[in-house]
């Protein structure tokens, strides 16, 4: 095969905005081993004193996880919230049809956070519950006076958790979802909602459940667009069957790799042709390239639950999970101007980042991504023109579709002047050379070069090969700055980073 060659060219005085560290954000629903045997595991000698998962809470901590989004997802719109505070009795969860033990509630998801890091972000009951048990959640969390202030005392704390972030709701406009609405019901639903939690602390952030439709957020956002902040998307682009089957073909995956950026992209002019664009942002709250094995969700039918354990079958997340999460980054980035918010779905098992099993963790090809663009690259987002080289894939659905070869960002730390260049090879066995033009007109420099990559397309972590998909490093004497080339090998991602 005829080598290819890309070329970027950079504009360092020309930059298109800050990101929002939010990006990089996390999720966690009672589905499965998310909680109970994930983070939160009280009887592992790995545990401490709160129950968490110390290896859970190090490896968060190393990604710098910013945010972390609570309880659900379809869980939430069940939920009894003010049944997982204080005194605890396990219930009946109605979304994935299981006894809920109730030991991990608001105290302990925001305990986890503080270990973590993390700011906390809360998805209300907009199913089953309503404005004043929404509100009612937000004295909780955050009042110093009144009743549910003093609830959260009795249950031994004092201060207030200062819960910043909040959303109204999860996917309610589907039919798969307790409570779904119309967007008549949604939009009225949602200003009474927001007019109550805004009046307990008028400091919040709110987030509402929103899809990449005209009418949907229109009759919303005419409603209560003034007291929101946020607009809520979901996505996931590779189902598994109810007989917990993952789909293998990369190439059928990489077809896919941009269709978030599109969805992002269908929300941000419905932004503008309402009027809101500047005024509220995108929090793309739920998202993988894979979405779980949760068989016969829709069904009135028995659940064989046995079926969910295919989500911790860790050859189903390979090279082409990590390639996706770093095209869908690439794109928030792109979009910086109005996605300021991201949560990877979930963080620990299931399709997560973080695997758990009794002697530690497995760090899945997705987590080395999110190590990537969280420790290695910048707040700027600067200004380049990318020319590279396509190839033809077959979609799932048989078609033909053309994928770049070759994604890149530019980033830049605004105190130092380091820049975070990234840059990700979608070919399943092409290498790339991608030629960087446009720094300084001339001179040397040293780069460090860091790549997340494996064996093949298949290539994945598991208990007795953790580091199949690893970051390698090493460094680099670029002779002259203002035009060099870089290899980029077939499916990795990789940072560049200039002094």
């Amino acid at each position: 095969m005829t080598k290819q060659q890309a070329v970027l060219d950079i504009l360092p005085d020309h930059v298109d905005g800050s990101r929002d560290f939010m990006i990089f954000g996390h999720f966690l629903e009672h589905f499965h081993r998310q909680i109970y045997g994930g983070v939160y595991d009280p009887g592992s000698h790995l545990a401490d004193e709160n129950g968490f998962r110390r290896d859970v809470i190090e490896a968060l901590r190393k990604i710098r996880t910013p945010v972390i989004r609570w309880p659900g997802g379809c869980f939430v719109s069940a939920y009894p919230w003010k049944k997982g505070v204080g005194r605890r009795v396990p219930y009946y969860d109605k979304a994935w049809r299981v006894e809920e033990p109730n030991t991990f509630g608001t105290d302990e998801f925001v305990k986890l956070c503080r270990e973590v890091g993390a700011e906390p972000f809360i998805c209300t009951n907009a199913g089953t519950g309503g404005p004043e048990d929404m509100s009612d959640w937000v004295e909780y969390c955050n009042l110093d006076i009144g009743e549910w202030a003093a609830r959260r005392r009795a249950n031994g704390h004092g201060e207030p958790f200062n819960v910043r972030y909040w959303s109204i709701g999860n996917e309610n406009y589907g039919a798969w979802e307790m409570g779904a609405k119309t967007a008549d019901e949604w939009a009225r639903l949602v200003l009474e909602s927001a007019k109550m939690m805004k009046r307990a602390d008028h400091s919040i952030e709110l987030a509402i459940a929103s899809i990449p439709d005209l009418e949907w957020n229109a009759k919303a956002l005419r409603e209560a667009g003034d007291l929101l902040d946020w607009v809520s998307i979901h996505g996931y682009w590779s189902r598994a069957s109810d007989e917990g089957i993952f789909e293998k073909g990369y190439d059928n995956i990489i077809a896919r790799a941009f269709e978030p950026e599109e969805r992002i992209v269908s929300v941000k002019h419905i932004l503008g042709s309402l009027g809101y664009l500047g005024e509220l942002r995108i929090a793309f709250d739920e998202w993988n390239l894979r979405g779980w094995c949760h068989p016969n969700f829709m069904s009135f039918g028995p659940v064989d639950h046995a079926l969910m354990d295919c989500n911790d079958i860790n050859s189903n997340y390979n090279m082409a999970d990590a390639v996706f999460t770093a095209c869908f980054l690439n794109s928030c980035l792109r979009h910086c101007d109005v996605v300021g918010m991201a949560n990877f779905s979930p963080a620990v098992n299931t399709v997560g980042a973080i695997f758990t099993h009794k002697d530690g963790v497995v760090l899945r090809p997705t987590y080395h991504v999110f190590d990537l663009f969280t420790n290695h690259s910048f707040e700027e987002v600067v200004h380049s023109a990318l020319r590279t080289p396509s190839f033809e894939v077959e979609t799932i659905d048989g078609e033909s579709r053309s994928v770049p070869h070759l994604d890149a960002v530019v980033t830049r730390d605004p105190a130092s002047g380091d820049l975070g260049i990234t840059l990700v090879n979608l070919h399943g066995n092409a290498n790339i050379t991608c030629r960087i033009r446009g720094l300084d007109a001339g001179g040397s420099g040293n780069a460090t070069m860091r790549t997340v990559n494996g064996a093949s397309v298949d290539a994945f972590n598991d208990v007795d090969q953790p580091d199949a998909v690893a970051i390698e490093e090493r460094s680099l004497a670029i002779e002259n700055r203002a035009d060099f080339t870089i290899d980029c090998p077939a499916h990795s991602v990789t940072v560049l980073n200039l002094e």
